[in-house]
């Protein structure tokens, strides 16, 4: 495969340097920046992530800085979730919608002030969305991308790592809570929360500047618990159910039948109120589900997804599939027709190179 040239359409990161010299053998490309696929090899990176701690450069989790008097009505018309029982210092997992219902992105919010909201987001020009919101309705708000690219720290031995360069009121921090610590001559934002499900922290690097500085500290401060460049990990976060917005559920979907019901409980009058409300009333016509697909560890890459057959009709798309080292079987997640999701349905799937049984579990792997 050719390689990515770096433009001002396709950009690096404030850690590009270091990412590069740690040998990321891929990218791919997510908010039109570069995002490592991996180092030495998926399973290699799989077996050290859950073993020792990684630095990860998610830059390509873009902010959108909601700020003004109007900071949060803005907030409560694009989310289901419910913005008013947000604490000061927590950050909130929050599906964005559409008229329809149907999912625009699902970014992690933290709330830096009364007035002032961060949108950590998945791949999707959602800046554009907010902006339009604003500007439509004449709001009293400012909507931007900030020079703001989160560091992530993942993996049993951050809390070690973390306390070593910012001390140890890192421990303190709770799950998807944050504090300013303290970093030469200024402050970042520092949450416990990552996409993995090894444990670790988010630091969101204000000023591109930081960058580097705070990726050579946290190596120079980890040799000896084993630290090394990472990035998120298909194995891992398939195990663990970790859902990747654009691949297992898209614009087509509503937060219902992506298993996120439980986010979806504000009582304002936000876009798409109508459909979801009726979904959590009615239930859905499908749902995300894990499934484990029988077979050997070759299943052919395909970015399309495999359809899911039962009694020969299609009832079902399976976007997320990955061989799993520790389970011994083949991990996936996939989007499955009303009837056929319960645990314990057995199904077929088309992996392109022929049939394979594959089973509905009742919960993912980690």
């Amino acid at each position: 495969m050719a390689g990515i040239v770096p433009s001002r359409r396709v950009r690096g990161t404030p850690f590009t340097p270091g990412v590069q010299a740690a040998g990321a053998k891929a990218y791919t490309v997510y908010n039109h920046m570069l995002l490592p696929s991996y180092f030495e090899s998926y399973e290699a990176d799989y077996r050290h992530l859950k073993e020792h701690v990684q630095v990860w450069d998610v830059s390509v989790e873009r902010q959108v800085s909601v700020k003004g008097p109007d900071a949060l009505r803005l907030m409560r018309q694009m989310s289901p979730r419910d913005m008013d029982k947000m604490a000061d210092d927590q950050c909130y997992y929050a599906p964005i919608c559409d008229h329809n219902g149907g999912m625009l992105n699902d970014p992690v919010l933290i709330k830096i002030a009364e007035d002032h909201y961060w949108m950590s987001i998945a791949d999707g020009d959602l800046l554009q969305w907010a902006l339009g919101l604003a500007v439509g309705q004449g709001l009293d708000v400012d909507v931007v991308e900030p020079d703001v690219s989160p560091l992530a720290v993942q993996g049993p031995k951050a809390d070690e790592l973390m306390a070593r360069v910012f001390g140890d009121v890192v421990r303190d921090i709770k799950f998807f809570r944050y504090k300013r610590l303290a970093f030469e001559d200024t402050e970042f934002v520092v949450a416990r929360s990552g996409w993995s499900k090894q444990g670790g922290f988010e630091i969101y690097v204000d000023g591109s500047d930081y960058g580097m500085p705070l990726w050579n500290r946290l190596f120079d401060a980890g040799q000896d618990l084993n630290v090394r460049a990472g990035c998120p990990n298909l194995i891992e976060r398939v195990e663990g159910g970790l859902l990747s917005y654009g691949s297992d559920m898209r614009r087509e979907n509503t937060p219902i039948e992506s298993g996120l019901a439980r986010f979806c409980n504000s009582p304002e009058d936000y876009i798409g109120k109508s459909v979801i409300e009726a979904q959590k009333a009615d239930g859905p016509n499908k749902m995300l589900r894990p499934i484990a697909i029988d077979g050997p560890g070759d299943l052919p890459h395909n970015a399309l997804g495999w359809d899911v057959y039962a009694d020969n009709k299609q009832v079902g798309l399976i976007a997320s599939a990955v061989w799993s080292p520790d389970f011994n079987t083949n991990v996936s997640i996939g989007m499955i027709d009303r009837g056929h999701w319960d645990p314990g349905t057995v199904l077929n799937v088309d992996t392109g190179t022929g049939m394979r049984p594959a089973t509905v579990k009742e919960k993912f792997w980690i």
